[in-house]
């Protein structure tokens, strides 16, 4: 990242331990980023692939998206079919030559805030290492 502007990122929270584990996070008074955008979904699973590219091209310079430990799903297999998308999405990111580091997957669950908030600030330590997402600069606010 250049200059003094942090990384926006943009987080799919899965409703039953993703986002849980964030409102944990936020309850224990835990220190985090404010350049973090949630999205709270009901399952990890209604991530749609489309909405990770329209973040990016909308400007986000990161999408996490966080949901159930395997085996642990609400919705039982929802998070199998999350690992397959984003597998697939970092792919796609690969083959456009775009930094497939962008777009994270984490299982986190209700109770590990504090991993909530390790991966959070990882993630956008990691993210002002690269370059600033070029699409970023051609969004008007």
């Amino acid at each position: 990242m250049s200059g003094n502007e942090e990384p926006r990122v943009l987080g799919f929270l899965c409703n039953w331990c993703a986002y849980a584990g964030a409102d944990l996070a936020g309850v224990s008074r835990l220190q985090l980023p404010a350049n973090f955008c949630v999205i709270r979904t009901m399952c990890s699973a209604r991530t749609e692939p489309l909405f990770l590219f329209k973040a990016l091209l909308g400007g986000m310079d990161g999408v996490l998206v966080a949901g159930c430990h395997p085996g642990d799903c609400h919705y039982q297999r929802g998070n199998y079919f999350t690992r397959r998308r984003l597998v697939m999405v970092q792919e796609i990111l690969k083959a456009l030559n775009m930094e497939h580091e962008r777009v994270r997957l984490h299982w986190i669950s209700a109770s590990e805030c504090s991993l909530y908030q390790k991966v959070l600030t990882e993630f956008i330590e990691d993210l002002k290492g690269m370059e600033r997402n070029v699409a970023r600069d051609e969004v008007f606010l």
